[in-house]
């Protein structure tokens, strides 16, 4: 099983703007009660697009240098990327059906 993968700024290059397949990072917060209903859905969403998609976990307060980049204001939020390009930002709780329909949507399902 596909899990999402946790990184920190230091990697965020490599593993999102020099990737070779699409990438969607995750920006949550251990302090965020959203972010708690929408993990369940990043998971199952690393298991199911992980032959299309590369999912990435970035904590905020331990990387803010991602952070100020990828300008995320508040959490959860998302981040899609293509050929290091940001194609999609999304901010606030998504349901699993939501996240679907925007992996869908982005990967041409």
């Amino acid at each position: 099983m596909s899990q999402p993968v946790t990184i920190n700024d230091s990697q965020f290059q490599a593993e999102v703007l020099e990737a070779s397949q699409p990438v969607l990072a995750y920006f949550w917060a251990s302090w965020c009660g959203p972010c708690r209903l929408v993990s369940p859905s990043i998971d199952w969403a690393a298991q199911n697009y992980s032959d299309r998609l590369k999912i990435v976990k970035l904590e905020v307060d331990a990387n803010p240098e991602s952070v100020k980049r990828c300008q995320v204001e508040g959490v959860p939020a998302l981040r899609f990327y293509r050929q290091g390009e940001m194609l999609e930002a999304k901010e606030g709780a998504i349901t699993r059906s939501q996240l679907q329909q925007l992996l869908d949507s982005l990967l041409g399902a």
